[in-house]
């Protein structure tokens, strides 16, 4: 028997992504559809502006949206596809009624009770789960993913943390769908590169202090590393490019690099891609049109590793950052809390 999963968000984007991944989940099922007061009661196949792929699943076109309140919802999960200044107020009201809330929202990703989980990196973080029930005195509970460019940083960098990493500087190329629909004005970006967006450079400087940082019982104790982003958005559809240097406390060859890569094991669940981390030796990879589906979108890509220095290494990563990057996270994160134990 499948769970039953919600969907804040629905006609978004990423809610749209979440619909595309989870209409054919092994595990789950999708039974209510989330929406805005003005789409409530109308079928979602004939609201959504449906632009992720050919069509909308058969499965879920005539679902009849319902308003974003616990009273109606018939699930054991509920994704969030949520801006975070709505997250920020329809969340808790889930999870103070006993439903898990798998939130792409970054809303409670920096409280220090919210699990900040990425599977692969720090599954032991759902332990927040306990302290999170405990202080807030809900009967459900709120794990979050990280924003889409953290994700792909920090899958590379946490298999050299063993190596002595101490600090990183990254500069990211970021594709147009992470601005949401419509997004960015196509005359503002055509023919451009806009070197600004509006608080990422914050979230990837700091939110991977959390998932890299230890728990200590009661929260996470914050990993010892210097993180500088330069954020920009190109005229690209999906796909987040990162050029990365990573310093290290000791000389470090290019081969224990790649090593530490390609041993960042998979987990035995349906979302997971084969490989977590897919090393590339041409000199022109990865790029975004050629390979933000590996792994169906979950694997992330590296290619271009050079020895800036002794201990400087310089490398490029890419991700989908609708599939690994959002909507795919909190589906892989609500699968290793169903094999956990934390959704039953």
């Amino acid at each position: 028997m499948r769970l039953k999963v919600a969907i804040l968000g629905a006609t978004g984007m990423v809610g749209q992504k979440f619909v595309q991944l989870l209409a054919d989940h092994p595990w789950f099922e999708i039974t209510t559809l989330m929406a805005s007061e003005r789409r409530v009661g109308k079928r979602y196949g004939d609201e959504v502006e449906w632009i992720v792929s050919s069509d909308v699943p058969e499965n879920v076109r005539d679902i009849e949206m319902a308003p974003m309140d616990p009273k109606h919802c018939d699930a054991d999960i509920v994704f969030s596809a949520l801006p975070s200044d709505v997250a920020k107020k329809v969340e808790p009201e889930f999870a103070k009624e006993g439903f898990v809330v798998a939130s792409n929202a970054s809303a409670f990703r920096m409280e220090e009770d919210v699990p900040l989980v990425i599977p692969e990196v720090n599954p032991d973080h759902l332990k927040l789960i306990d302290v999170q029930k405990r202080k807030r005195g809900w009967d459900g509970f709120i794990v979050t993913n990280p924003n889409c460019t953290t994700i792909m940083l920090v899958i590379t960098l946490k298999p050299l943390m063993d190596l002595g990493l101490r600090r990183v500087t990254v500069a990211t190329m970021q594709a147009l769908s992470g601005a949401g629909y419509p997004g960015v004005p196509s005359l503002a970006i055509m023919d451009n590169v806009i070197p600004f967006i509006k608080g990422e450079e914050e979230k990837v400087e700091t939110e991977p202090l959390k998932l890299l940082g230890k728990f200590d019982g009661e929260k996470i104790v914050p990993a010892n590393l210097k993180i500088s982003a330069s954020c920009h958005r190109v005229p690209v559809i999906d796909g987040h490019l990162e050029a990365v240097w990573v310093e290290f406390d000791r000389n470090v060859e290019l081969e224990e690099v790649r090593k530490a890569f390609e041993s960042l094991k998979p987990l035995d669940l349906p979302t997971s891609p084969k490989k977590v981390i897919i090393v590339r030796n041409e000199p022109d990879r990865p790029q975004p049109r050629l390979d933000r589906d590996a792994g169906n979108g979950m694997s992330v890509v590296v290619g271009r590793l050079k020895k800036v220095e002794g201990s400087v290494i310089r490398y490029i990563v890419l991700g989908h950052n609708t599939v690994r990057g959002a909507a795919g996270a909190s589906v892989l994160n609500a699968e290793l809390m169903v094999k956990e134990g934390y959704i039953k």
